[in-house]
């Protein structure tokens, strides 16, 4: 093949679960091809570079082969390379911070103290 629709490519290339989560994300402007926003029916050559946003993280392919047929996770690579820089994939695991305050089940509401020591702990956040 010569060239492929991004949809059908990044579904192959397992970035998707489905070939219409594929097309939302094109429709929703998170795919670009060579840094220009791509539609769902763009076509992707060999040596295109494709940008996708999931979530806070921008992940870089490079096409190395167009294929519109689902590949296994291990082959996947004959296809594509990833060319998502450290920085990206760091964001997948730095620390949420989240507050959360946990009560013992059963304990009813909070007393007055209690709801004042919720107060100063919350007003250091």
């Amino acid at each position: 093949m010569e060239s492929v629709r991004i949809d059908k490519y990044l579904w192959a290339i397992r970035v998707f679960k489905t070939r219409s989560e594929a097309a939302e994300a094109c429709r929703s402007g998170k795919v670009y091809v060579n840094g220009a926003q791509a539609k769902s029916s763009r076509d992707v050559k060999k040596s295109d570079s494709i940008e996708v946003r999931k979530g806070a993280v921008h992940y870089k392919y490079l096409v190395v082969e167009p294929i519109d047929k689902r590949q296994g996770a291990k082959l996947v690579e004959q296809y594509a390379t990833n060319i998502t820089p450290q920085s990206e994939l760091d964001k997948l695991v730095a620390p949420v911070e989240t507050i959360f305050l946990k009560r013992e089940r059963g304990s009813g509401r909070p007393t007055k103290r209690e709801r004042r020591e919720i107060d100063r702990l919350m007003d250091g956040f």
